[in-house]
């Protein structure tokens, strides 16, 4: 089988119940809505959590093969795809008056003796006198000189006027107080760029699988799609099973691609009895249906819906094959939400970087066992219309729970079983995390 090639099995074609209707043991208890867990890494081995409930991951144990990040371009023998201050010191103090100098040296003087020389001290006193006038005045004429040239007193005004009017007439004497000043620009130096920045990594295959945006879109509303009145005992009944079924789905899953920030294309459909050439390899009618991304087209196997319907003549065998078409198309379905949302591409990088067989085989189980999941959150939330009650939900609960896997390559009947009843109970992608649950459940 091609590695662009997946179908539901290695597990079947399956047999109808041998002995009438199914009987499940009681009814059936689900164990509770399903609680979605926060992801991550899973644990391989230990205890596995009863069905309904998510199997805890603990630890930060990488899945098997190498986890590392990816690269994102073609590899030799691999096909290639795009895939994201102190106080400061007090002012000096000046004397007050002008330029007084303190008391004389010495102290205050004593009176003086009356001198027996009148007629020498009077020129003297005379002449003390005129100094000391003409000081007297030079320091008037220094004060009125002050006074002329102070700056010009501001005048109080109720408008945007500045309160120093200008003068055509620039003072012989004295300078601007105040020069204008330039301000010149500050250029920061730029240290020169040695390298372009890193650029941003894509994420890793395995956080593809495991942190897909799909995880996050919510419960699928019902899009009331019921079954065709045709019954594919005929190529025609087939036919007309086929293209309801692929409305219904190109109905249900849209808004959740959408809201997963991928972009939706409805898959083509191809009914095929004996070989079918398909870019993926050619196929025979003894295997199963199946998906071929490279031309995003679903096989249908004629030979094996319509022998299954006209096999058996029970009225309940007819409702097993009638549930077994729907199961099976909408499988194929789930492995093209997988295309759309990059899974399948990542799954595959996944496989041919297992380090074993063991661990290869282990990734295809994982896709699989999703696919189914998804098939199952589009039948849980069309049960009512479709409707999948009563006896087609007795042959519904059988089928699921009643696969082998030949090829140990699509899962066992009890894991199959774990996790269809994941996606119909919860009608929510975030049940179908395969890639994060435990070893044990996906066997």
């Amino acid at each position: 089988m091609s590695d662009n090639q997946w179908g539901p099995p290695g597990q079947y074609p399956q047999q109808p119940p041998p002995q009438g209707p199914y009987q499940p043991q009681g009814p059936y208890q689900p164990q509770g809505p399903y609680q979605p867990g926060a992801g991550g890494p899973y644990q391989p081995g230990g205890q596995v959590p009863p069905p309904g409930q998510v199997p805890p991951p603990p630890g930060q144990v990488p899945p098997p093969g190498p986890m590392g990040p990816q690269p994102w371009q073609t590899q030799p023998g691999r096909p290639g795809y795009p895939q994201y201050g102190g106080a400061q010191p007090p002012m000096q103090q000046l004397p007050h008056g002008l330029g007084w100098g303190g008391p004389p040296p010495g102290g205050p003087q004593g009176p003086k003796k009356k001198s027996k020389a009148p007629f020498i001290v009077v020129p003297i006193l005379l002449l003390v006198l005129g100094v000391v006038g003409l000081w007297i005045a030079g320091l008037v004429d220094k004060k009125n000189d002050l006074d002329d040239y102070s700056a010009p007193t501001p005048r109080s005004s109720t408008s945007n006027r500045p309160t120093i009017e200008p003068t055509n007439e620039p003072s012989p004497t004295r300078a601007p107080t105040t020069r204008p000043t330039t301000t010149k620009p500050v250029v920061k130096p730029t240290a020169p760029r040695t390298s372009n920045p890193p650029a941003r990594r894509g994420p890793t295959d395995y956080e593809v699988v495991s942190r897909n945006r799909i995880y996050r879109v919510g419960t699928m509303a019902s899009v009331g799609c019921r079954e065709s009145n045709a019954r594919q005992s005929t190529t025609a009944g087939a036919r007309a099973n086929y293209v309801n079924l692929k409305a219904c789905l190109g109905r249900a899953w849209p808004a959740m691609i959408r809201s997963s920030g991928a972009q939706f294309r409805q898959p083509s459909v191809i009914m095929f009895s004996g070989t079918v050439q398909s870019p993926c390899g050619s196929m025979s009618d003894s295997g199963p249906p199946f998906y071929c991304s490279t031309n995003e087209t679903i096989y249908m196997n004629l030979r094996e819906d319509i022998g299954n319907y006209n096999q058996y003549s029970q009225s309940y065998a007819k409702v097993w094959a009638r549930m077994w078409m729907l199961h099976q198309f909408a499988h194929e379905y789930g492995h093209h939400i997988q295309h759309l949302t990059g899974i399948l591409e990542a799954n595959h990088d996944m496989r041919y970087d297992a380090p074993t067989r063991t661990a290869e085989l282990e990734m295809a189980r994982r896709l699989e066992l999703q696919a189914s999941c998804f098939s199952d959150v589009f039948i849980g939330a069309n049960r009512r219309t479709y409707p999948v009650t009563g006896q087609s939900q007795q042959q519904w609960r059988y089928l699921i729970g009643h696969v082998t896997d030949l090829k140990n390559d699509h899962g066992d009947a009890n894991n199959h079983e774990y996790w269809a009843l994941r996606g119909y109970q919860t009608r929510n992608p975030a049940a179908c995390n395969t890639f994060t649950a435990p070893s044990g459940r996906v066997r």
